[in-house]
């Protein structure tokens, strides 16, 4: 579903993304994980095509990054970590907003479904300023699965969730990840422990570990980690 071949981006003299090649398929979910500044967001924006790679191609679910990005972005559903939220709108009417974007069918009736797959009917009458950090990420993750996308791409989803919160959001992505290719991002190892079914380490922006977690013995990938971050 998505196909990265040797992807490198540079800013000046900076390789942020460097030489990266990877496939994720249907039914995975995926973790990037690596430290701040590492390359994952990059590497996520050249993906969703918010930035240009210098050199290499993406595919997803077939379509060029380059020569269909329009319909690569139909494919994916994104939440970037800085959550894009209008705070002032109500929750149905920014993701009436967003299905009117998508140009669905039955708007309505989308934006009722999706309200109760991410657990929102509970806040689903205030405005978003108003909600928690918590139901503001599913408002996040509303918005990038309303239109159904095949592939989910979601960097830090968990950054500042409380405890309970960070459970639900898991549970979450595990849940969509079993008919989804997702991957998503982080620099916080328990997370991709928690809720992926592969780990891909990056540092430097290159690839230096990429395993299912099925693979991994016991405290290996915190080994793993735990030598980049020294």
């Amino acid at each position: 579903m998505i196909q990265i071949q040797n992807v490198t981006k540079l800013y000046g003299d900076q390789r942020a993304v460097d030489n990266v090649s990877f496939t994720v398929n249907e039914g995975e979910i995926v973790g990037l994980l690596g430290p701040n500044g590492a390359g994952k967001s990059t590497l996520m924006k050249i993906i969703t095509c918010f930035l240009p790679p210098t050199e290499g191609t993406v595919n997803v679910c077939g379509y060029s990054i380059f020569d269909q990005p329009i319909e690569v972005r139909r494919q994916i559903g994104y939440l970037p970590e800085q959550n894009p939220l209008y705070h002032e709108m109500y929750v149905r009417e920014f993701l009436r907003f967003i299905a009117g974007i998508y140009k669905l069918d039955n708007v309505k009736d989308r934006v009722e479904e999706i309200i109760r797959a991410v657990g929102l009917t509970p806040e689903s009458n205030k405005k978003i300023g108003a909600l928690s950090k918590g139901y503001k990420q599913r408002v996040g993750l509303a918005q990038a699965l309303i239109h159904d996308p095949k592939v989910l791409i979601l960097d830090e989803p968990t950054t500042g969730l409380d405890p309970n919160q960070l459970e639900e959001i898991r549970s979450l992505v595990r849940q969509v990840g079993k008919s989804k290719v997702v991957l998503l991002s982080t620099h916080i190892m328990q997370e991709v422990e928690a809720m992926c079914t592969r780990a891909i380490i990056i540092n430097h922006g290159k690839i230096v570990s990429d395993q299912p977690m099925a693979d991994l013995k016991a405290n290996q990938l915190t080994e793993q980690f735990h030598k980049l971050t020294l």
